[in-house]
């Protein structure tokens, strides 16, 4: 029997002694949840105003999915965590999750967060008024730094919220964190924007539909990289031919396309480091990846991968704590960067733009 890390034990026994406490954030203007009637729950959920908090509902669900997954809205109602254990399947030659992998449980968690306050699960987190316009959020930038990569049955918990990006979208942040020992293992941040599902078109962000996101973000910023001049600000500049490593006529699988009808954002990242050279995949492993989504990909297009290495910068992110602060240090000579571009065989059109640092993989 697998012993799990980070007390999940005392976890679970609390969570199945009393699956049916969530909390739920109410507008505080009007002291009411914006779209109750959202959710596609199978069983009805019944909203009862806990005592005591006029700013607090509690939803009494008897949905297996509650009862079973390891996660939960913290009281707050802002933030959103849950534990994952990193199976055989997720983990690459040296044992441990692969980037692919941390992307996947970054989707899931941010999906389970929106799920829970009661957004539709019908095209990534739709509200009402979305679902009626026909109007998905699609990413525009994603950025990860991994600090540890966890291991084969390591438990991992991931912290997620989601706040106002100016007026033309959303931003989600995650904090990763080892069960084990607390310890920050990793940080990301994401920019999404609006697009019309007939039309994909990317459309504004309108008043009616961010007063129905905005009661469920934090009412003060909150970054996981508040360090000023941080990495995940940077901008990517456009590869230009010829780069050095290529790998040419990459195809969406079926499996590739997700519920938004396009190539899921995770693919890319496994196309961009198609064209990594072999001598950095065998020695180092990737420390932060940063991607800016251009265009969709659809299921019959045909995309190039290509890469150049890049000069590295005077100062990278490096994890000193275990509270998710960083502070800026000097590379060695152990690190690699590079540019990348995903683009359309057929034509050249840029799919996507990204940047990769990598260290020396640790000694084990």
């Amino acid at each position: 029997m697998l012993k799990l890390s980070c007390n999940v034990t005392d976890h679970l026994h609390t969570f199945f002694s009393n699956p049916h406490r969530f909390f739920i954030p109410v507008h505080r203007r009007t002291g009411t949840i914006s779209y109750s009637q959202v959710r596609n729950d199978p069983l009805p959920t019944i909203l009862t105003t806990d005592q005591g908090n006029s700013n607090v509902l509690r939803r009494d669900s008897d949905s297996p999915v509650d009862r079973l997954r390891f996660g939960r809205l913290m009281e707050d109602g802002f933030s959103y965590k849950e534990k994952f254990i990193v199976r055989s399947y997720e983990v690459g030659i040296n044992k441990t999750a692969t980037v692919e992998t941390i992307a996947n449980l970054l989707q899931e968690v941010a999906c389970n967060h929106v799920q829970n306050v009661g957004f539709s699960t019908d095209g990534f987190a739709t509200t009402l008024t979305m679902r009626k316009l026909h109007l998905i959020w699609v990413t525009a930038r994603m950025h990860i730094e991994i600090y540890k990569y966890p291991a084969w049955s390591d438990v991992v918990e991931i912290e997620t919220w989601c706040q106002s990006e100016g007026k033309i979208g959303t931003r989600r942040d995650w904090i990763l964190k080892d069960c084990a020992t607390g310890e920050v293992i990793g940080r990301a941040t994401s920019k999404w924007v609006m697009m019309n599902q007939d039309t994909r078109r990317l459309q504004r962000v309108t008043d009616e539909v961010r007063d129905e996101y905005l009661v469920f973000c934090p009412r003060e910023p909150r970054l996981a990289f508040p360090e000023e001049n941080n990495s995940s600000l940077k901008k990517i500049p456009k590869l230009e031919d010829p780069a050095q490593y290529s790998m040419l006529g990459l195809k969406p699988r079926r499996a590739d396309l997700d519920m938004n009808q396009h190539v899921n954002n995770v693919t890319y990242i496994g196309w961009v480091l198609e064209s990594i050279p072999q001598e950095i995949i065998d020695t180092h492993e990737l420390k932060v990846i940063t991607l800016d989504y251009r265009r969709e990909c659809q299921q019959d297009d045909i995309v190039d991968s290509l890469t150049t290495s890049e000069k590295l910068d005077e100062s990278v992110s490096k994890l000193t704590g275990t509270n998710g602060s960083a502070m800026l240090d000097k590379q060695g000579d152990n690190e690699s960067q590079f540019l990348h571009i995903l683009r359309l065989s057929e034509n050249g059109q840029e799919i996507n733009r990204g940047r990769t640092q990598w260290r020396k993989k640790p000694s084990r």
